[in-house]
């Protein structure tokens, strides 16, 4: 749970500064059209560590505060000696990989930018559903738990139709890389799982 507060603190803390400083704002946030020289290559990191507004931020955050102790929890059993750093590099692998595909899409497109956690919250996030397909998470407005796996399957439908569309400022090319990156971490770090997620899909439980 440290590691999460950690994450969550320094992301409030950098947002809040851009918040206020257009300056830093506009230097972290991601910029694929300007970012033709390896030293612009740290915007898809930075990117990561700033937000459109506080109900971006607070979503992210809120997210990652609690998905992120069972992440936690789950690295601290699977890898007692190393699972803090493994949690680290999920985390920020998960931001910068899910810019990738975003990145090489709007290269040439000068009017393109991004920013969030969200491609690094969504890799937490299916980290934990690899683990836990048949837990129940609750969306807001909704009186019912929805199962994780099925969650999942939605969440990435949507991201994938909304990304394609391009309609809005969303990240949503984030939201599925993310997710996907995440649902691979879990497989390279732990493959013997594999066999047991299978056992756990064909016997679902509410």
């Amino acid at each position: 749970m440290v590691i999460t507060i950690i994450f969550v603190i320094v992301t409030v803390l950098v947002s809040f500064a851009a918040f206020k400083d257009d300056v830093l704002w506009n230097k972290l946030m991601m910029y694929p059209f300007i970012m033709k020289r390896p030293s612009e290559y740290y915007r898809m990191l930075t990117s990561g560590f700033v937000h459109g507004d506080w109900n971006h931020l607070l979503f992210n955050m809120f997210t990652l505060f609690f998905f992120g102790q069972n992440a936690e929890s789950i690295f601290a059993e699977i890898a007692p000696t190393g699972g803090a750093i493994l949690y680290i590099i999920l985390y920020l692998s998960g931001i910068v990989v899910s810019s990738l595909p975003a990145f090489v899409k709007h290269i040439n497109h000068s009017y393109y930018r991004s920013l969030g956690a969200s491609g690094g919250v969504s890799a937490v996030l299916f980290f934990v559903i690899y683990y836990f397909p048949w837990a129940s998470i609750r969306i807001m407005f909704i009186p019912i738990g929805i199962p994780a796996i099925l969650y999942g399957i939605l969440y990435s439908l949507y991201s994938a139709y909304m990304a394609k569309r391009g309609a809005d400022n969303i990240g949503h090319d984030a939201h599925l890389w993310g997710g996907v990156y995440g649902f691979v971490f879990a497989f390279l770090v732990d493959p013997s799982h594999g066999s047991l997620l299978l056992e756990q899909l064909l016997h679902p439980r509410f």
